[in-house]
């Protein structure tokens, strides 16, 4: 009895050891994974809608936190406030960082760190200049209207834009007011960044209050956010405290679609996929059958308009390539010797650079790209004039008019009249001086079916002529 209890007692102690990792596991996979995306460039809507797919995920996953690592210029306003709309009615945590050392957060970056449950930066980095640019509309300034109103006949347009300027910058300072009202942080420099476009590195974020903590690297951001508390979704709902010291970081990739629709989305790429889409089909109606480029350039221009339906297009802009596209095409199928393919050209040029706002974080086409372009449309128009004016000097190729000039070999005559070979073929001949057969004659002209022709020039008969 006293060995049987010796034995219970053996296998309860193993027992015991060999549970007790496993229990240590359960409670190591108990605490909530931390999601890591990653905000790089231009904000658009390839950002806007990986950082939507992104929160879903983490709230089916149960993640406890969400943390944002950004180094953008800026981007456009609607997929800035989508994405504000997003991180406001998450049901998971968003820390915003502004990460590596050396990147920023500027215009609509800041707007993002603003909207964050915690606002975090690494050193040497920096965030601000949040004055809204119009976008669509070249030329036009964004931000404070002039101190005195100009007189005379020009003013009303003027007071037009000073005042679109004006509610622009308003509606821009009133949201990240709003944005740090609601998270606590210092609202007046908020206004300032969006009325004078200034900026703040990290040290001098924290100390303005700006920004709630500034970390070296992400796992120094969960150091000293574990045990904080933090309110997801909308004011009034249940905190939730951080256990982030030692969680498992799950760093969120885009997927295929996100990735083909941020590279479609530089519009550079876009107005290269326009050329290649439409010069594909030029290409295909001039020389039917190929099949090839009519299916590449179909299919690239389908790209290319899918592209700048998303983006801040000018539609003057739209509407000059199109034409200068229409005048390459005119100039292929209608030769002008060059002058509608230069019209194509300078409409062509003129329309890429007013396409999209240059002054626009990340959206702007390079004037490099533009020239490059533009030199490669005023190649084709070149060598399309060159084709017309060679095909107009060159002799007839078909038809009658193609004999004149031919050499044809007489095989009888008299009467001045005969028949003679011409490119292996039977052809009669009128000439006003006497021929004999297998002399050489040289075609001058053609009347219905028969050619008037004339002795070649050192040519010999083969039968002496009468005395």
């Amino acid at each position: 009895m006293t060995m049987c209890r010796r034995w219970l007692c053996v296998l309860a102690l193993l027992l015991a050891v060999a549970l007790q990792p496993t229990a240590g596991g359960a409670v190591q996979a108990a605490v909530p994974p931390v999601f890591l995306v990653r905000i790089q460039g231009g904000i658009g809507p390839a950002t806007a809608a990986e950082v939507k797919r992104s929160l879903q995920r983490a709230a089916q996953e149960h993640a406890q936190l969400v943390v944002l690592e950004m180094d953008t210029p800026g981007g456009l306003d609607n997929a800035m406030r989508d994405i504000v709309q997003d991180i406001l009615a998450s049901p998971v945590p968003v820390a915003g960082y502004v990460a590596p050392s050396g990147a920023r957060a500027a215009s609509a970056g800041t707007y993002l760190l603003y909207a964050c449950h915690v606002a975090a930066m690494a050193p040497a980095t920096n965030l601000g200049a949040a004055t809204p640019v119009e976008i669509g509309m070249p030329g036009t300034g964004g931000g404070r209207a002039p101190a005195a109103p100009p007189t005379g006949a020009a003013s009303a347009p003027a007071e037009h834009d000073d005042t679109m300027a004006a509610k622009r910058v308003n509606d821009a300072s009133a949201y990240l007011r709003s944005l740090a009202q609601l998270r606590g942080r210092n609202a007046a420099w908020a206004e300032q960044a969006v009325r004078e476009s200034v900026s703040l590195a990290a040290n001098e974020a924290l100390a303005r209050k700006v920004i709630d903590l500034v970390a070296t690297d992400t796992a120094d951001l969960l150091r000293q956010l574990d045990g904080r508390e933090l309110t997801p979704g909308n004011p009034g709902a249940v905190a939730v405290k951080l256990a982030t010291a030692g969680a498992t970081v799950v760093r969120i990739e885009a997927d295929w679609r996100a990735r083909l629709l941020g590279v479609i989305s530089d519009p550079g790429l876009a107005l290269i996929l326009m050329m290649i889409g439409v010069y594909g089909l030029l290409f295909e109606f001039m020389n039917p059958g190929f099949i090839a480029p009519g299916v590449i350039g179909g299919v690239a221009l389908l790209l290319a308009l899918w592209a700048l339906q998303m983006m801040p297009i000018n539609y003057a802009g739209v509407g000059l390539i199109l034409l200068g596209l229409a005048f390459f095409a005119a100039e292929a199928f209608v030769p002008s010797y060059g002058a509608l393919g230069l019209g194509g050209v300078t409409a062509f040029a003129f329309g890429a650079l007013l396409l999209i706002d240059s002054d626009v974080p990340g959206f702007g086409i390079p004037l490099s790209l533009i020239a490059v372009l533009t030199l490669i449309s005023a190649a084709f128009v070149i060598g399309v004039a060159r084709m017309a004016v060679k095909a107009r000097a060159r002799p007839a190729r078909a038809g009658l008019q193609r004999m004149v000039g031919a050499t044809a070999e007489v095989l009888e005559f008299g009467g001045g009249e005969g028949w003679a070979l011409v490119d292996g073929e039977r052809w009669r001949i009128t000439a006003t001086q006497p021929l004999q057969p297998g002399q050489q004659v040289r075609v001058s002209r053609a009347e219905g079916l028969t050619l008037h022709v004339g002795p070649v020039l050192g040519s010999s008969s083969t039968e002496a002529s009468p005395a």
